[in-house]
């Protein structure tokens, strides 16, 4: 590639990032690649590996790897601390920088505590492969360490699991640890009953997976309790600690407590000085361009920008995809003489959550469904987007192991050998 050719910088090699680099295969551009960490990470399924369903390598693969027989692209990785707007540079931890043409930011969100950051200590959030390892540690440890209390109290906080938040992730880790404690454990220890472990879903709104339509929110909480699930809605939590957590004029003592109830924006509006939202998503124009920079496009959930109805674009895998094949094709139009804006149109795909074993909710606007077979289709979905005929064959066969059997292989207790969770 000659190194006059137009520069673009991506940073962030999630779904957004990567949908951009592919589809500007054959452009007149060399593309370099910045992510903090080496592998791209299939988020949708991140929750079974918290919940031993699935072992990392099923849902992540090296970067490097996904992109080795594109000579037109570098891959770096690095911490990006900034970006240098005058002087067209992305700005990196070990004092270096990388010059650009076009800049994408794709970086992603990580979860927000709604001004109490000092609760992630005791109520981990699930974005990372760390945090996945991190949670799943703790709901296993949880397990092991009331097999061995003999206050009955203690044991019962033990055995009490909390998530907090009835989005799409929290309703997919209660039913998946609820199916883990009653399934997969029982029989394994001597002193107590996994059956009786409770896993408590706490919502401050008036009903779980509010992105949905009423009656499929309504299947949800109704599966979840045929499960053995507990729902607390229209309470938000005002307290949570190492002993438990408060929500209304209620005090669970749990000592696992897991955070689904918000997400933030990566530090991408502070790189710029742009305009942020409440959730320091960057206010970008209808053609994804930052004001007054038309050379930096924002990208997935970093970014703020409207449909049609005037409601936010939702910060999921598709939509971050479609973002990145647009902005593609914006930076392809320019490099062709065509400077107009193209402002992006987002088409949305649908929303999908599983319940438990055969139990899932699909809406389609004008398709809803329910049951298996939209627990069919849930799998299906995500088996198809994942990468590479291996990993679709692996998770497959894990899914049918499990729902078959009730066995979960990725039973591994990793990531630290104290006895605090």
């Amino acid at each position: 590639m000659n190194e006059t050719s137009h520069h673009v910088v991506v940073v962030g090699a999630g779904f957004g990032g990567l949908e951009l680099t592919r589809a500007l295969a054959g452009a007149p551009v060399r593309i370099t690649m910045i992510d903090k960490r080496n592998h791209h990470l299939f988020q949708p399924l991140l929750y079974q590996v918290a919940t031993t369903s699935l072992a990392t390598s099923e849902v992540a693969w090296p970067i490097r790897h996904l992109l080795r027989k594109r000579e037109d692209v570098t891959t770096l990785l690095g911490n990006v601390t900034g970006v240098d707007r005058p002087g067209k540079r992305v700005l990196l931890e070990d004092g270096s920088s990388v010059p650009y043409d076009t800049l994408v930011l794709a970086t992603g969100a990580r979860h927000a505590y709604f001004g109490h950051d000092e609760w992630e200590p005791f109520a981990p959030g699930l974005k990372t492969l760390e945090d996945a390892t991190t949670i799943r540690r703790r709901i296993l440890l949880a397990f092991e360490q009331a097999e061995r209390e003999t206050d009955p109290a203690k044991r019962q906080a033990l055995l009490t699991l909390v998530i907090v938040g009835g989005g799409p992730t929290g309703v997919e880790l209660a039913g998946t640890i609820v199916e883990l404690a009653h399934e997969t454990l029982r029989g394994e220890f001597r002193n107590i009953d996994t059956r009786e472990a409770r896993v408590v879903l706490v919502e401050a709104g008036d009903r779980i997976l509010a992105n949905f339509a009423p009656k499929l929110s309504d299947y949800a909480r109704k599966a979840l309790e045929r499960r053995g699930v507990t729902i607390e809605l229209g309470r938000a939590v005002t307290r949570l600690d190492a002993e438990g957590v408060v929500f209304g004029d209620t005090h669970l003592p749990a000592r696992t407590i897991l955070w689904a109830a918000g997400v933030a924006a990566s530090p991408a509006g502070e790189w710029l000085g742009a305009p942020v939202d409440r959730a320091g998503r960057v206010m970008v124009e209808p053609d994804l361009t930052v004001p007054n920079s038309p050379e930096i496009f924002v990208i997935g959930d970093t970014a703020h920008v409207l449909r049609p109805d005037g409601k936010p674009v939702p910060g999921v895998a598709p939509s971050a995809k479609q973002e990145g094949k647009h902005v593609a094709a914006t930076i392809r139009a320019r490099l062709a003489g065509d400077s107009a804006p193209r402002p992006f149109r987002y088409k949305h795909a649908g929303d999908l959550a599983t319940i438990g074993k055969w139990a899932a909710a699909i809406d389609f606007s004008s398709i809803k469904l329910t049951g298996w077979l939209a627990w069919w289709l849930w799998g299906v979905a995500h088996i198809y987007f994942l990468i590479g005929f291996r990993n679709r064959l692996s998770v497959s066969l894990s899914w049918l192991w499990i729902y078959f059997t009730g066995q979960r292989s990725a039973r591994l207790i990793t990531q630290g050998d104290d006895n605090k969770g």
